[in-house]
């Protein structure tokens, strides 16, 4: 299943002239029945919605005031999510006469031509608000909240992300919430506005272009539609003439193929930004610790811990968490049992919320050897979202192989790997005259097509990817050590790398480590002579944390050069 929620407004979709459609109404029941669950989202008031709206528990949530109230119809929880109304906005706008004027939990309603008199009222008492429109609606809210944040707040309640969902909308202020879903869609009655951002425009109007928009997606995912918005189009390079060649981020199986030393590492983890820069969720299976860098994904496991299965999956039930699970820990011949024991579990869960998005096995022949006698039985049919990542494509076997959707070959010799790509998958290759492997440079081969391979010039990640780093952790920095001295160069103990730098600082004297931390020393050495601003800006963070005992300050400096560097206790 591709899309596990719909997300719709309620007047001009469910309703019309404020009555539910019972075409829309027995949609949204088939749609529950698929096994998707339904969000409603709406500018009105929560009771007054409940009052014009018997069928709300046909939702498994609802936002209501454009984002500022979520509501659980099973448990009728209601949460603000916002602050409420400042008392002197209300009644400097009843001084100005404004009338109708409706109070929620976070909004203040009125209508056209009153937006004048708000806008008076919020600049004369110097409030930070904003002002929304939906046709003659004027809705005032605190900055920040619209329906595109009230969606994100019910898919996180639901274990879901904006990628699992299908907005539709009609209004202007369906604009936020549609922007931010994996597919916009909309009715025939929809603002020329909406209807310019939406991948799909419905035939018919209010609840039957509801309901038809409904039928389409249980009864194909809308796969017709796959490809369809540039915005969610991952890109793998850029071609010759500098636009970018893109694909779209579902259905895929990617191979990264090349010698070592090559640029896959900078390929994959270009791609692995993107992908998060997205907000798509990833996991990244890592045999030899070098993904432990990379921001905005946390890593578990060193050489002293062994991930479990059921650690890793615990982790990435958070649809906000990028996890990278390194198996350092994890002897060469056990990894194959682990992936066994681990595969099924990410099917598992892709079954149930359609995460993580991608997975990425680094060195893959290390789990995927063909020689490991259960992988026929591991392996599934079929197999989509994943990046493999190898030195030895002709190593993985058959099954994997034939699943490749893209094959992309870096390194000198790129007509070497991708012939052995194809001998391994029974296909023939054509290759074009005058294409060579380049610095900087990969070849892109579609093995499904009939289209030659193609060359594109890598796009690295912008953040900072450290590798071959272990001499930062265990070797000897010689003139760049840290000398941990404190007032009065009361001592001159040298740490030549991070161990050293994390065992010293265990055992130093309080006096001495609070010296340094309150000067920013430590953040400085990592920034300056160990090259990691990445670690420097965290331990910035630290430093100024006046909050924290300095025993904890001490621990989460440790944790932090742990992370990065999978130090030894």
């Amino acid at each position: 299943m591709r899309y596990f929620a719909l997300v719709t407004d309620f007047d001009g979709v469910v309703a019309s002239a404020g009555r539910p459609s019972p075409a829309a109404v027995a949609a949204i029941e088939r749609l529950r029945r698929s096994g998707r669950r339904a969000i409603l989202i709406t500018g009105r008031r929560l009771p007054d919605l409940l009052e014009a709206f018997p069928q709300h528990d046909l939702f498994n949530c609802i936002v209501a005031e454009n984002g500022g109230v979520f509501y659980d119809p099973r448990t009728r929880q209601q949460i603000p999510l916002g602050p409420p109304p400042p008392p002197a906005l209300v009644h400097r706008l009843r001084e100005l006469g404004v009338e109708p004027l409706d109070v929620g939990s976070t909004i203040v309603a009125t209508w056209t031509p009153h937006h004048f008199a708000a806008l008076q009222a919020i600049h004369e008492l110097g409030l930070e608000l904003q002002i929304v429109f939906n046709d003659q609606a004027v809705m005032i809210l605190p900055p920040g909240v619209n329906k595109a944040s009230g969606m994100a707040y019910a898919l996180r309640r639901l274990g879901l992300s904006q990628h699992e969902a299908v907005g539709v909308g009609d209004s202007q202020n369906d604009h936020s919430f549609l922007l931010r879903s994996e597919c916009a869609a909309t009715v025939a009655n929809a603002v020329p506005s909406i209807r310019e951002i939406a991948a799909t425009v419905a035939s018919a109007e209010n609840g039957d272009g509801l309901a038809e928009l409904i039928d389409r997606l249980i009864a194909t995912d809308l796969a017709d539609l796959r490809g369809r918005t540039p915005r969610n189009l991952l890109a793998l390079g850029r071609l010759p003439d500098g636009t970018p060649l893109t694909v779209p981020p579902y259905g895929l199986n990617i191979l990264i193929a090349g010698p070592s030393g090559s640029g896959k590492s900078t390929m994959t983890a270009g791609l692995i930004e993107r992908l998060i820069d997205m907000e798509y969720q990833l996991c990244i299976i890592d045999p030899e610790g070098d993904y432990g860098t990379l921001p905005d994904v946390i890593t578990i496991g060193n050489q002293n811990h062994a991930v479990g299965v059921n650690e890793a999956a615990a982790i990435l039930e958070d649809p906000k968490i990028n996890l990278n699970v390194n198996l350092l820990g994890i002897r060469l011949m056990d990894r194959p049992e682990f992936f066994g024991m681990f595969l099924p579990v990410l099917q598992g869960m892709r079954a149930r919320t359609g995460r993580p998005h991608w997975i990425v096995f680094d060195e893959a022949h290390h789990m995927l050897s063909s020689e490991w006698a259960p992988l026929p039985q591991t392996l599934p049919r079929s197999m989509g979202e994943i990046i493999f990542v190898t030195v030895h494509p002709e190593k993985l076997p058959p099954e994997v192989l034939s699943m490749i959707d893209v094959a992309i070959a870096v390194g000198p010799a790129p007509e070497q790997t991708m012939a052995a790509i194809a001998t391994a998958i029974g296909r023939t290759l054509q290759w074009p005259e005058g294409l060579t492997g380049q610095v900087g440079a990969a070849v892109v081969w579609f093995p499904r097509t009939a289209e030659p391979p193609q060359a594109v010039e890598i796009i690295p990640g912008t953040a900072e990817r450290i590798r071959h780093h272990r001499k930062y952790a265990e070797g000897n920095l010689r003139d760049r050590s840290f000398y941990f001295r404190g007032p009065n160069n009361r001592h001159n103990l040298r740490a030549h790398n991070l161990m050293m730098f994390a065992h010293i600082a265990e055992g130093i004297d309080e006096e001495t480590w609070l010296f340094h931390l309150r000067r920013g020393d430590y953040s400085c050495w990592f920034r300056h002579c160990v090259k990691d601003s990445y670690l420097a800006d965290q331990a910035e963070q630290i430093e100024r944390r006046h909050d924290l005992h300095p025993d904890q300050t001490r621990r989460l400096l440790r944790r932090l050069i742990e992370a990065r560097y999978s130090l030894p206790e």
